[in-house]
Order: C-alpha cells, then structure tokens, then sequence
C-alpha cells in the first residue's frame, strides 16, 4: 500500500467493502443525484454518520472507538485496514433491513464479488488491488514465510502467493486465524467458495463469527486505563515512541500519542512498549499479575523489576519458529486438501504442443523443478530461465514439467500428481503423467535423437517413479543433477534441524534426526534419490565447493562425475575516474532481499530497532517489496531475467557500505553475495551460512562473525566502520552469469 494518498488507499479499501445497492435504498437523495455511493461515502457519506453496509454502522464504530474519531479517520477504512486485526468490535445498521432482497450474508449475501477461480484471483495480486490491499491490512507477512519456508526460499510476494494458491493449500494469513477451523465453523462459507480469510474480513468479523476455534468473538472494546500522571510518567521515562510506532504503523498514521495509545489499548491487545518487555510474555510468566488485571508494563516498573522477574522470555526469534513449527505430515496434508483442480490437457493437446518445435524435437532438452520458473520468482527459477534462454540461443527445445501443486517434499511411489508444462519458455496448461509420458514417446518415436538432454534442478513435488517414466519416454538414460538444495540428503532440504539450526546432515537415525520433524522422512528422500541414481546415469553439478562437500557427505549418492559450476563470477571492471570525495555520512547497512527467518531478518530487525537512533549508522532495505514499519529506508529492487543487475545497480548507486546476508542455512550459491561484493559493500555473515561464508573467507571481502552477539559487539564500538567505502576503497567488478546445463553441454562451462 505503500505510494498510495491516504484519500486513495481510503477509497481502495472502501471498495472492498461498501454495498452500493444497500446504500441507494438506504440514502435515496444519492441514488437520485445520480452521485456514485463508493465516492459519497467516503467524501461526506461517513461524515454525515451514514453506513456504507447493513452490517457496519459509521456513527456506532466511531462512538464505540473514541481514538479512531478523534483522529478523523474513516471509520470503514479504519476497521479494514486495522480494526479487525485488533478485535475490535462493529455493531449493524439502524437500516440493515433495508439491505438487497435475498437475506443477509448468512444467506448468500456478499458485499464484494469475489470468485475463487483462479484467473480472477490471479488478477488480484498487484498490490494496487483493493482485494490485495484488504488481505494486507490484516497479514502477516514474518508469520506466513516463517510458516511457508517454500515461499520465501522462492522468493515470492506472500500476499500475492496467498491469494494465488496458498489459501486452497491451507495455509493461514496470520497466528489467530485459521481456515480450516472457520470453514469447519461455517459451511455456508465452504459453499461461497470465497477464501475463508477475504470472507472473515468482509463479512465473517461483522457477524461476529471466530477466527479459530480457541477463541471466542472479539471482545468489546477495552475500557479505558486510569493511572495517575506519577504512573504515566513512570510509563512514559521507559517507553521508546520509536519502536512502538515503528511496530504499530496504524498507530503512527493515526496521530495518536503512543504513549497514551498504550497505557488505554495497546497493552491489551499485546503490543509491547520497548524491544526488551514482552506484555504477553511478562502475563505468561507471572500468572499472578495477569490474574489480578493489572497493567504488565506498570506492575514490572513498580515492583517485577525489583523482585527480579523477567521482562521477557530471551529465547530469540528461533524458538518463535520453533513454537509455531508444524510437521512436515500436517504441511503436506494442507497442500494435499487444496491439488490443482484443473482439467488436464490430452494426448492431442499435448501433440500440437510439441508441434510447435524450435528443432523438430531433434534436439529436446528435458528439465525437472518444484514449479513453474515462468511464473514465480527465486534463485532456481532465475536459473531456469538463463537455462531457457540458453537453449533457445542454441536451437534446443526445451520442455519443463513442474508439480502443478507445490509440495515440500517428494511424493511416495504411487502418490501421482498433475504436472504444470512449460514448452520453450511458455506455460502451456497441466497434463497427467500417462499422458506426457505416452504423447512424448509417441511424437519422438519418428524422430531421430540429435542433442537430447536432462537436468534435474529440484525434485521436491515429484514422485522418481513418475519422473523415470517421463525420462524414459524421452530417450534419455543420463543427465545432470543439481545440487541447488539438500533435498537428496533430506526432507528438510535447508538441513536446518526444525527449521532453526544448521543440522550439517547427521548419519540416519541419529539422536539429532530423532529430535526433528524432518528425521521421520529422511530415510525415504535417501531411499528415493539412491534409485534415481541407481536407475539413470546421473553426473552431479554444484554451484560451489561449500554445496559439493555437504552433498557427499550428507547424500552420499554414487555420480557419473562431480563438477563445481558457478552460477556467476566476479569479473574485474575497467578502472573509472576517481570519484568526488563524499561528504562524510553514516555507515550504511543493507539487508537485501526478502525479509526471511532462514535469510536472518529477525537479527537485522533487532540491530535496527536499537542502533536507528545512532548518528553512525544508517539502514536500508532493497527488495520487491515494502516490510512493516521499521525506522529505516525501503527501495524497491527486483532482479529478474531481463534486470540481472537491479541489485548490483541499487547497492552501487546507493553508496552502501555493508550487506547482512545472516543465511541460517547452506547456501549453496547466493546471487546475492556476488552481487554486493561487485557493487564494492562488504557482506557480514554468521558461520552457518554455506557457500556466503565460504566466498567470505575466500576473498576477505566481508567478515565472518562467530555469532550475533560478535554481530552487535561491531556495532556498538563501532568495528563495523573499518569496512566502510573510504576505508577499504573497493575494486568494481561486472558479474558473468553461467547458462548452468548448456555451459556443460557444450563444454563452455569455466574451470
């Protein structure tokens, strides 16, 4: 939402929401002017305590919310855009029977003609969409790609991933609500076949329906505190305004005092007043302060502190993931419940595909990935498409079957799955696997073999029988297998022991597997990826030597041959003039990228909240797009096929000195630390982070921290400054990027 006036993001929301045939019976004098009800509602509709909905009553939501009128705000677009995430509590029309014949939303009734069909849900994810826009009021992006480590690793905008297809995979917007509970709940919702979040949003919350089944309807507005202005400026000579309002941004765009937002409702809808006090926390630790209802933040100020009671609990961002950690059983199950349901194309279908051919499927490159690389955004899929460029520069066909549902793990043998098609660079519909495995021997069967080929980027999704089959049906009996991810040597294919912590991939059946929620599966992605290999004639690539080494040790599979292919190389730029002296500026750290737990935002989130108040340094974030509220600077970067260099560009022109790449896991490439090393910043690193800490150690051009703590220690006596741009003077480089199977092909991949 961020670039939009308020006036526009307040008529963006009310779209979504106001019913103008309710609001022409209702207000005859507007359906006369001829005046349309979305702009009269929210020029003067409100003013005049008129309701947008038979549902929402404008006079009741702001007298029942004295701060939400006292900042002169729209009382719909309040309770979209922050309302309902904060429980608060709407009351219906006083002329709600005047709402559309039909009954109300129980009995079909819907404010907001919203289809679940893909192409119209598809069409919603700009995020200048009033339905983008309305899921994003109440999302949560840090919980839903803590939750979905698939979407961030892809690199995906979780709010366009949600509405596209993560809704019907069963995943959840936010910790509080849950789709599986509310469609449970609520039948009639079912049949809608509206996503459960958009409908709880729209209509689910006026009605007073739960968002999960541990909880009960909102509770009414929370009366107001009454503390004495000694306690207040108790609250007040402890509370940091900058973080609060860096958290709570509907609080900061509201006007309100922070100060005074908290001591009356902010405590009680757990928000927390510096980033050492927990409110839910301090309640969950001390039983006896939550049972008497007194104000956490006080009751620790007067008395917890002296009585040595813990304000938080310190255990990281790490055990938050771990918390809310699922099985791997539950998470195939939600994407299990929502499989594409599209109806396959046929064997004609397929043969006037494959007759659309560059080389008269002489020459036929065969690909296998998790998804569609046309369609989402990653590190793999950037691959693919230099890969399909690559072929198409030299001639090749190239067909690419992809899970048309995304999966986090293989499938078991006898598990088939429709297949997304790609032909030369064009997704071309979803097929069944009898169906391209029989339509692709019977159109080869007349062809003689020229440059047939296989590359198998990523094989979570699929079932090895099905692929084999594809393989066979192709010709091929050998290929190139890329060590992209840790999949070959375990279901959790970061190696992160339950998600958190680098597990280095332990012998099977070991203490440490014993303990994850990946150690029940290990032994079948082993068993798996040992018959791809026993039955095809695979050579083994990987893009360092970091990724090579843990893949010997951790998959232990039997390769034709073994080659390190870089996807890129740091390539010496012709030496520019001199540049004008700068003036003298703060030190300037960039986190580049999508704000992931596996990328360490949470430690980049924390080093920010406590030194943006430092006059040394200055903090910036380059990605698609825009976080929550941070004091820091956002741009908007996006690399693709066609702007390989948008980072590279941004970090150079932007000056900074300084990348956090804070991986938890192997990386076993990173686009991004060669990108920032050509633009001249230095990358900070931990020791867990794979080939980034490897590159690191290799070319001095960052350093290697032993921990976070060693992380904030540089920034707090200022060590970090000896890598600024005037200090270390950096060479320039231009980066060359590797077309990955073609180079080895054709024997033009470098030493």
């Amino acid at each position: 939402m961020a670039g939009l006036a308020a006036q526009d993001l307040t008529f963006a929301l009310v779209t979504t929401a106001l019913d103008p045939d309710f609001y022409r019976r209702a207000y005859p004098d507007v359906a006369a002017a001829g005046i349309d009800p979305f702009v009269h509602y929210v020029e003067a509709g409100w003013r005049e305590d008129r309701d947008p909905a038979p549902w929402f009553s404008s006079a009741a939501y702001l007298e029942d919310h004295p701060d939400v009128a006292a900042a002169g705000a729209n009382p719909l677009a309040h309770f979209l855009q922050f309302g309902v995430q904060q429980g608060r509590q709407v009351r219906p029309s006083a002329l709600a029977h005047l709402r559309a014949a039909g009954g109300g939303p129980r009995a079909g009734w819907t404010y907001v003609p919203v289809s679940a069909a893909p192409s119209t849900l598809a069409a919603a994810t700009a995020p200048d969409s009033p339905l983008y826009q309305l899921v994003a009021s109440a999302f949560d992006r840090e919980y839903y790609l803590s939750e979905n480590p698939d979407v961030a690793q892809a690199g995906l905008d979780p709010i366009a991933h949600f509405l596209e297809r993560g809704w019907r995979e069963g995943r959840n917007a936010a910790p509080w609500f849950s789709a599986d509970d509310y469609l449970d709940l609520y039948p009639d919702v079912d049949a809608t076949q509206v996503p459960p979040f958009v409908h709880y949003l729209q209509i689910g919350h006026g009605e007073g329906r739960v968002a999960r089944r541990d909880e009960s309807a909102p509770a009414s507005a929370p009366a107001e505190a009454t503390l004495d202005a000694a306690t207040l400026d108790l609250v007040a000579a402890a509370f940091d305004d900058r973080f609060y309002l860096a958290e709570n941004p509907d609080v900061a765009a509201s006007g309100l005092d922070p100060v005074a937002h908290f001591v009356e409702a902010g405590w009680r809808e757990g928000r927390d007043p510096t980033p050492w006090f927990s409110v839910s926390d301090y309640l969950e630790l001390n039983p006896d302060v939550a049972a008497s209802g007194m104000h956490p933040f006080v009751h620790y100020l007067q008395a917890g502190r002296q009585e040595g009671r813990a304000p938080r609990l310190e255990l990281g961002f790490r055990y938050r993931i771990i918390a809310g950690l699922q099985t791997l059983e539950a998470r195939v199950e939600a994407t299990e419940r929502y499989d594409v349901q599209a109806t396959p194309g046929d064997v004609d279908a397929l043969a006037a595909l494959l007759a659309e051919s560059r080389s008269g499927l002489t020459d036929l490159h065969l690909t296998f990935s998790h998804d569609d690389y046309t369609a989402n955004l990653g590190g793999v899929q950037l691959c693919l498409q230099r890969e399909a460029a690559a072929a198409a520069d030299t001639g090749r066909d190239h067909l690419h079957p992809s899970p048309a549902t995304p999966r986090p793990m293989l499938r078991r043998p006898g598990e088939t799955e429709l297949l997304g098609v790609v032909w030369n660079g064009v997704a071309a519909g979803v097929f069944s696997r009898s169906t391209l495995t029989q339509g692709l021997a019977e159109q080869l069967a007349e062809v003689a073999p020229g440059r047939r080929s296989l590359a198998i980027h990523s094989l979570l999704g699929h079932s090895v029988s099905d692929v084999l089959r594809i393989v066979r049906a192709a010709g091929l009996t050998q290929g190139w297998f890329w060590v992209h991810d840790f999949a070959s040597a375990c279901a959790s294919y970061h190696l992160l022991r339950n998600d958190v912590a680098d597990c280095g991939a332990p012998p099977v059946g070991s203490a440490a597997c014993g303990v994850c929620v990946y150690g029940p599966h290990r032994q079948f992605h082993l068993d798996e990826h040992a018959r791809l290999f026993q039955t095809l004639d695979l050579s083994v690539a990987a893009p360092s030597q970091a990724a090579l080494d843990t893949w010997r040790r951790g998959a232990g599979l039997a390769a034709t041959q073994t080659v390190v292919a870089p996807l890129a190389r740091l390539v010496a730029r012709a030496p520019l003039a001199s540049p004008a002296a700068e003036p003298e500026r703060p030190f300037r750290l960039a986190f580049p990228g999508l704000p992931s737990p596996l990328k360490g935002w949470p430690v980049f989130r924390e080093l920010v909240l406590k030194y943006a108040d430092d006059p040394r340094y200055e903090f910036l974030h380059l990605a698609r797009d825009p976080t929550r509220g941070l004091p820091l600077t956002f741009h908007s970067v996006t690399v693709t096929q066609d702007d390989p260099k948008a980072m590279q560009t941004a970090l150079e022109s932007l000056g900074v000195d300084a990348v956090m790449i804070w991986s938890l896991c192997r990386e076993t490439f990173s686009f991004t630390t060669h990108e920032s090393a050509a633009a001249g910043a230095a990358i900070l690193t931990g020791p867990d982070s794979g080939n980034v800490a490897a590159f690191v150690a290799a070319t001095g051009l960052g350093r290697v921290l032993e921990n976070e703590a060693a992380l904030f220690e540089m920034f707090e006596t200022g060590a970090v400054l000896d890598l600024g741009r005037s200090a270390r003077r950096p060479a320039l480089c231009d980066l060359s990027y590797s077309r990955l199977t073609i180079d080895l092909l054709d024997g033009e991949a470098a030493p």
